[in-house]
């Protein structure tokens, strides 16, 4: 199996529905810009939530067996995807790509 790099690229923050729909809580993310984790065995890494791991897991473990190119040429390096948490309050944006 390849490594597999995940990198946060964005965060951000939606007030308005959060004051809409959800509940208040009190610790959501801990994620920060430019934090790196790098995935071996096909692993959750340490550190990064289950909700982001099960958004990013299918590419993960494509990427991890050696396939990749989705979407037939989506992304300028086919060992890549760009991908986001499926928390629609405050969303996580993640580079995911092959490391030798």
């Amino acid at each position: 199996m390849k490594r597999v790099k995940i990198t946060v690229m964005r965060r951000t923050e939606y007030p308005d529905l959060m004051a809409e729909f959800e509940n208040p809580i009190e610790h959501a993310c801990d994620l920060q810009l430019g934090q790196t984790f790098v995935v071996e065995n096909g692993l959750r890494p340490e550190g990064l939530c289950e909700s982001a791991w099960e958004s990013l897991r299918p590419f993960v473990e494509e990427l991890a067996a050696g396939g990749g190119n989705f979407f037939d040429g989506w992304m300028r390096n086919p060992q890549s995807a760009m991908l986001s948490c499926n928390d629609g309050f405050r969303p996580v944006s993640f580079y995911v790509e092959v490391i030798e």
